[in-house]
């Protein structure tokens, strides 16, 4: 009998098969080879088929049972280990024996990517190690998200305090608010210590291994961390994370010259301070700064701040996160020398045209933050030994995630996800590409829609966003030929906000009148990074306009920003789907559409017929062999 998908069917309803030492997945019998074959071996002792007659339970073999390939070598499944994939039979080598590995997958790099593909791995049975060569939690729980917001709920709760106007409005009196810079700090370092570990023990608790050192690719499912130590893979994903990017002529000494790993430690807060870069980083940590006393000026390479925003959010997110406050900017601007404060001297910045690059001012200040994004780290990975070139210091993939080397073929057995590969780099991209791996290693294709990826800065008011802007949403559209309509409305309308007194703010729809499909939404206001999700869900259902303007939201919250930025675009009348009920008489048409006898379905029937042939073949076996 071969492993065909009607074996796979029953021995899935049986108890559980353990795995092969070495192969991925487990729970039915099926060779990773595709000229190989598994039949059932009956064992010399009469199996107990007290569920003979009953076609589904037919298959429920003990832990004792054994497989064999065809190469008639009989292998014994280990019952030590039950996974819940589709594939026994382990790989097989070109002398027939079976190849064994030490992991199904091994994950470099222990981010928040590196530790949501591990859950996931685990969930899906398979034996998962991850590699990492500095702490567990990456970048965003030691580096960046997770301090960060530490440091960005403080300055949201010392710019309430300080604003009179928003107490007073409140009715509420408060005297002299201040701060200790090192409680500040330590707040911050505490929820990072707090959240690294969690990540650690729930690791542990699951049973992933956790190998200590640099990891670094030696060849195909190869794998050597710290000295000498080799382990091997079915499956191998990059996830090393990223690492600021300093530009050249910039001088970093870690104390008046810092990127944001220094920031964060909030070692001092300069009554002055410069910050190269106007993108999310450079926002959150102008929020802080200024709520904490200093005064910032922006250094922004292009002609507008907050270039990476939809230009109509920029604008107002202008208007109240920058020109109320202490803050003044340069824009059209490069640095291209900072040289750090040194015997009693400030911190010197040389601007000069970005377009012209003629000589255009030197400022001098206390001190100097580099916020010009991230750069891969993926230097000492070995992937000259797999002939894989990086673009830019990035890894190549496909859709999928699968490395592709020099000369455009996929590397097997390899992925990568996160900042490595540039994507979308976000920590909950990285996590989300993990589980898609996952996905894909144990048997179902997955493609992520990265569209569907919400993105947030978390200022006073937040920032989020996911989609299209407006501009590319109309540059898509005069390529392919569609209509682009927008609709917008105002936390003013709000009654929540309002009675938060946080009424400034605005919510923007960009979408398709001719069918209703979101292109992109864009939030900025009070909660706005917790707002988005429910636009980024509807993008990644394929939730049309026309069918999510029927949702009802709970009164009074902040959700009705988005019920009445749904219900405010206007779809076409020849868009609405008749499909999805609209009242309780559509609805009950429906349900009674559905009470309708199926058709026959001609498959399901030979299945059945063939799983009770089977059954019933394996009670005459059993009984031949006991009378």
């Amino acid at each position: 009998m071969h492993c065909s998908a009607a074996f796979s069917q029953a021995a899935t309803s049986a108890t559980a098969v353990p795995t092969i030492s070495g192969s991925r997945h487990v729970g039915a019998l099926h060779s990773s080879s595709s000229s190989s074959s598994c039949t059932l071996l009956i064992p010399s002792k009469p199996i107990n088929l007290r569920f003979c007659g009953l076609r589904r339970e037919a298959f429920g073999f003990s832990p004792s049972a054994f497989t064999r390939c065809s190469n008639s070598q009989r292998v014994q499944l280990p019952s030590r280990r039950r996974f819940k994939g589709s594939n026994v039979c382990a790989s097989l080598g070109d002398n027939g024996i079976p190849k064994s590995f030490d992991y199904d997958l091994i994950i470099i790099g222990a981010g928040v990517g590196g530790h949501g593909a591990a859950l996931h791995a685990v969930e899906k049975g398979l034996k998962t190690a991850i590699i990492e060569g500095d702490v567990v939690g990456g970048t965003c729980v030691n580096r960046g998200c997770v301090p960060s917001k530490a440091l960005l709920a403080v300055s949201g709760r010392m710019r309430e305090l300080q604003s009179e106007h928003h107490m007073k409005a409140l009715g509420l009196q408060v005297h002299a608010a201040g701060y200790d810079r090192q409680g500040v700090a330590d707040h911050a370092n505490n929820l990072a210590t707090k959240i690294r570990n969690n990540l650690t023990n729930s690791m542990k608790a699951l049973g992933v291994d956790i190998l200590t050192g640099v990891g670094t690719i030696l060849g195909p499912q190869k794998v050597k961390f710290g000295t000498d130590n080799i382990v091997t893979a079915k499956d191998i994903i990059i996830a090393t994370g990223s690492v600021p990017f300093v530009p050249k002529g910039i001088e970093v000494d870690g104390k008046t010259v810092i990127t944001s790993d220094h920031a964060l430690k909030l070692e001092f807060v300069p009554d002055w301070i410069a910050i190269v870069g106007s993108g999310y980083i450079g926002l959150e940590f102008s929020d802080v700064y200024t709520a904490l006393g200093s005064e910032v000026t922006f250094i922004e390479a292009l002609d507008q701040l907050m270039p990476g925003f939809d230009p109509e959010i920029g604008k107002l997110a202008q208007r109240v996160l920058v020109n109320p406050r202490k803050i003044d900017y340069h824009t059209g601007v490069f640095a291209t020398k900072i040289t750090p404060a040194k015997d009693g001297k400030p911190v010197t910045i040389e601007l000069i045209d970005a377009k012209t690059k003629e000589p255009k001012d030197t400022l001098e200040v206390d001190a100097a933050l580099i916020a010009t994004g991230r750069a891969p780290f993926t230097n000492g990975l070995g992937l000259e030994n797999i002939n894989v070139v990086t673009q830019r210091g990035f890894v190549p993939v496909d859709e999928r995630m699968r490395v592709t080397d020099a000369n455009g073929n996929l590397v097997p057995h390899l992925y990568c996800i996160g900042d490595a590969n540039g994507k979308m780099m976000l920590a909950h991209a990285a996590s989300a590409q993990g589980i898609s791996v996952v996905e894909q290693v144990t048997g179902r294709d997955h493609v992520l829609n990265h569209l569907s990826i919400p993105a947030a800065c978390f200022t006073h008011p937040e920032i989020s966003m996911v989609g299209l802007t407006e501009p590319q949403a109309r540059e898509k559209a005069e390529k392919e030929g569609f209509e682009v309509s927008v609709a917008k409305t105002s936390f003013k309308a709000n009654t929540k906000a309002l009675a938060e007194n946080e009424g400034e703010g605005l919510a923007k729809l960009i979408y398709r009148p001719d069918n209703g499909e979101i292109l992109g939404v864009h939030i900025f206001g009070l909660h706005a990074a917790d707002l988005i999700h429910e636009a980024s869900n509807a993008i990644a259902l394929g939730t049309r306009i026309q069918d999510i303007k029927f949702a009802v939201h709970a009164h009074p919250t902040l959700s009705e920003v988005l019920d009445e930025l749904f219900k405010a675009a206007k779809v076409k009348d020849h868009a609405s789907n008749p499909g999805v009920p609209r009242n309780f008489a559509s609805s009950e048409r429906t349900n009674q559409h559905r009470d309708r006898p199926s058709k026959p379905n001609l498959v399901k029937k030979f299945a059945d017929v063939y799983m009770t042939f089977v059954s019933w073949f394996l009670c005459l076996v059993y009984a031949l062999q006991k009378y």
